[in-house]
């Protein structure tokens, strides 16, 4: 079996949803995004779904993220939940573009240089061809994508100077939070931070590490696995060598690292594995274990014995103050957005068309591009618009 971090650590817990998951993920996600056309003028054409302060959303820019949003294998939606996700996808083109327009005014848009350094990183997991592939089956040119980590990348500096720069947290509402939450820092059992670099021996399409490296025999698998153990005993980092080699779609992109696991779930695990796991000491890298399929090699990050932590623990520390900044980062996003939305003259000509018809528009509910017939590598999808909710 495999180990998996199911721990309910109260770490674990109080982590919930990170900032990755709110404004803007700029990560592998954002690869196949479009972004609006600008138009001015009074009247618009049809296919103008909503207006920002003279700058046109359209509808086939509407189509790209509600096309990435559907499962090819699920069933077809109905006209009415079509039109729903449609109005939601309209609303946050919306909020885009306002962010960005303030960033412009800020001077806060991305460098030429913050640009190609993102979209190398997007390019590396796959082959020149995967990537031309993935990008034409969307409809997409390496200048379309640019463009589209261009604005992303302003509204990010955005947010990072007028939102994220401006929250603090203080001593005092941290001891406020733990005495507040005793019972979230009680342990209830031993529990293991395991980070682990996996390998193979068949080849699979879905693997995505940074050396596009993947073993397909069991030859090729004992000749990785000593590779990288001379690079751990040469002084190697374990979690970039992770990232770089590991064949494990879940774990690789941070670095191999399972999180807390508490001793009860090693019982589920392979016998082997929970007795490796139990020999480690902290910081220790284990030999290669051959398992039946897998090789894998682990590190024991850090082992917790059960009880209560104090609040000068340095984890219990960083826990809280994580915790209170997603918080308040949050709330401060929403009510900066709100102000600036405020401020901007927006029309939603999808909103009205959907109300004057009371919820009838086919038109609307069909999509005018072609569906997605190749399914993405796994742990990568087209990144959705800005969402503050």
């Amino acid at each position: 079996m495999n180990l998996s971090p199911n721990s309910p650590s109260s770490t674990r817990k109080l982590r919930g949803t990170r900032r990755a998951a709110t404004l803007l993920p700029v990560a592998a996600a954002v690869l196949f995004s479009g972004l609006a056309g600008c138009g001015q003028g009074e009247h618009h054409a049809p296919d103008v779904w909503a207006v920002v302060n003279g700058t046109e959303i359209r509808r086939d820019d509407v189509e790209k993220y509600y096309r990435s949003q559907m499962n090819p294998e699920a069933q077809k939606p109905t006209q009415e939940d079509s039109l729903s996700l449609k109005l939601n996808v309209v609303e946050q083109l919306i909020n885009n573009e306002i962010l960005l327009e303030r960033a412009k005014k800020l001077n806060l848009q991305a460098s030429d240089g913050e640009v190609e350094d993102k979209f190398t990183e997007l390019k590396s997991p796959f082959t020149e061809d995967e990537f031309q592939r993935q990008l034409k089956a969307r409809g997409m040119s390496v200048d379309d994508l640019k463009r589209d980590l261009r604005r992303q990348l302003s509204i990010q500096k955005l947010l990072n100077r007028e939102v994220a720069a401006k929250i603090t947290i203080t001593d005092q509402d941290v001891t406020d939070f733990y005495n507040a939450n005793l019972n979230q820092f009680n342990v209830a059992e031993p529990q293991y931070r395991i980070s682990q670099i996996v390998i193979t021996p068949r080849k699979d399409p879905q693997v995505r590490n940074r050396k596009n490296d993947d073993a397909t025999n069991e030859a090729e698998a004992q000749r990785k696995a000593k590779m990288i153990m001379d690079k751990l005993n040469s002084g190697a980092d374990f979690a970039q060598l992770a990232m770089d080699y590991s064949e494990d779609v879940n774990t690789t992109s941070n670095g191999g690292d399972l999180g807390y696991i508490p001793e009860s779930s090693l019982n589920q695990a392979d016998a082997a594995l929970k007795k490796l796991v139990l020999s480690l000491k902290p910081g220790q890298v284990s030999q290669p274990i051959v398992l039946k399929d897998s090789i894998r090699i682990l590190k024991l990050v850090a082992r917790e014995a059960a009880g209560q932590r104090g609040i000068n623990d340095p984890q219990v520390q960083q826990t809280i103050r994580d915790t209170l900044r997603d918080r308040k980062e949050q709330l401060l996003r929403a009510a900066y957005l709100a102000v600036a939305r405020d401020e901007a003259k927006v029309t939603n000509y999808l909103a009205e068309q959907v109300v004057e018809t009371a919820g009838k528009l086919p038109d609307a509910a069909k999509s005018t591009l072609p569906a997605i017939t190749t399914p993405l590598p796994a742990g990568t999808k087209p990144a959705a618009p800005a969402n503050t909710q």
